[in-house]
């Protein structure tokens, strides 16, 4: 009955309350039960008559206070004593009828009801006035019985059976609002949790107390995340297909060629293998960048972070692309300080990286053209940009540049155009793998450029927490 969570936080809060009901309910009742209302009353009763007794005598032709005190005694069935300066007993209505009161030494101002006890033990409710002549007027009476059913009756029930009532009810309304503040919202994310993983899951509307706020804004950063995963999947898988499709097309038609006779001839074969060992190449390098890339992924893959002397691997570089530049007639121009410190990081990786950023700077530049390497140190990072004066990027490309399988312009020729679209992808995972970050900047007609910031000391490369 009591499964959930609202109906648990209810029944919680609905104990506290009547807890606290119960508490003050007994405080309440031990209160009136030392003070009850008959008390209270015959104590009003004693200052009432006091007060008149008090009025009287100041009266002029007023009859003497024992004559006075005499009356009033009669009347209101009090007891009416008179004490000197002295506090020795000057006048007693009740002489010789009742045991004697003597006059308190000090009024006890922390009860709430004002007792004394005669020489028997017996209990008196009382009210003192000090007169103007310095004598003390006393007005006294026994302390009335009472049975704890009365007091139950006439004091206690119409004060709970009201207000306590009330105060009840509208608590339990006050914490089935609260608890269904609380639980409504968590309500929607459990049944939003339970709809994923879908495509069409909306985030949950924020609402309740602070906690639960942040619980759902870490529920709808999940949910979005979640479905962006999915849709990189499921763009993974179609590219995946697309990029296969062609290559085992063209290696299925030459095999059968092979096969049925078709290619009949020593130059009709011999083309047939060749397309056949181009294409199986071809996918043989882009299962191994994708092996890369799961691996770059997962935080897996063999990273060996050796000192590396990053001035000569940029030098080895030029020098491995100078015949290429000089077929394309693209100038190659290099600015690496003598002084450029190593730092800690994969050798091979850094290189694939590098070769890759140089490589379709070269095939994006046009003729006549330059591509400029460039590597300085900036506290402890270094920073090493790949700027080309090629065609550049258009602006809407350049956010998805580092994506996999996407090609800004697979039209034109060369670059990532002609592959798969995973090398950016891969750079892009090698430098997160070693602490560091790569960005483009480009503008149409001017060109690109490539910038590449890593520590100089990364930390354990598989500890790194790379945010995408």
């Amino acid at each position: 009955m009591f499964s959930s969570l609202r109906s648990r936080l209810w029944l919680s809060y609905a104990f506290l309350i009547v807890t606290a009901l119960t508490v003050v309910t007994i405080v309440l009742f031990v209160s009136l039960f030392r003070n009850p209302l008959l008390y209270r009353q015959t104590t009003e009763r004693l200052k009432a008559v006091q007060v008149v007794l008090v009025e009287r005598s100041k009266e002029p032709q007023s009859p003497p206070m024992s004559v006075l005190a005499e009356r009033s005694a009669r009347t209101f069935d009090v007891r009416v004593i008179v004490f000197s300066k002295d506090r020795e007993m000057m006048f007693d209505s009740a002489s010789g009828t009742e045991v004697s009161l003597s006059l308190p030494e000090n009024r006890r101002f922390t009860r709430s009801l004002p007792i004394i006890r005669d020489e028997n033990g017996g209990a008196w409710l009382y009210s003192i006035e000090k007169l103007s002549d310095g004598t003390f007027l006393m007005v006294t009476a026994p302390r009335p019985r009472f049975s704890i059913l009365n007091v139950f009756g006439d004091d206690f029930m119409p004060i709970i059976g009201i207000g306590g009532g009330i105060a009840l009810l509208l608590s339990l309304l006050v914490a089935f609002l609260v608890s269904g503040w609380i639980a409504s919202p968590l309500q929607k994310v459990v049944n939003a949790a339970r709809d994923m993983p879908s495509a069409e899951s909306k985030p949950v509307m924020v609402s309740g107390p602070y906690e639960v706020q942040e619980l759902t804004r870490a529920f709808n950063n999940m949910v979005e995340r979640v479905q962006s995963s999915q849709t990189s999947q499921r763009e993974f898988v179609a590219n995946v297909s697309h990029e296969l499709k062609t290559p085992l097309t063209s290696v299925q038609g030459f095999a059968q060629a092979l096969l049925d006779g078709t290619a009949d001839t020593d130059e009709s074969r011999q083309k047939a293998a060749q397309v056949i060992f181009s294409e199986s190449e071809r996918m043989h390098r882009m299962v191994l960048d994708l092996l890369d890339l799961a691996k770059l992924d997962a935080g897996t893959a063999d990273l060996k972070m050796t000192p590396l002397n990053m001035r000569a691997l940029l030098s080895s570089i030029q020098e491995k692309f100078m015949p290429q530049s000089q077929r394309a007639g693209v100038k190659i121009e290099t600015e690496i300080p003598a002084d450029l410190p190593s730092l800690i990081a994969d050798g091979d990786r850094m290189a694939q990286v590098f070769t890759n950023l140089i490589d379709n700077a070269l095939k994006f530049t046009p003729r006549g053209g330059s591509v400029s390497l460039i590597a300085s140190l900036e506290l402890d990072n270094m920073r090493v940009t790949v700027t080309d004066t090629g065609a550049g990027i258009p602006e809407k490309d350049l956010q998805n540049i580092f994506q996999r399988f996407y090609q800004a312009d697979p039209a034109r020729k060369g670059g990532e155009a002609h592959g798969a679209g995973l090398g950016l992808a891969i750079a892009h995972e090698i430098v997160a793998a070693h602490g560091g970050k790569i960005s483009v900047r480009s503008q149409v007609v001017t060109g690109t450029t490539m910038e590449v910031i890593l520590p100089l000391a990364p930390p354990d490369a598989t500890k790194l927490v790379r945010k995408k």
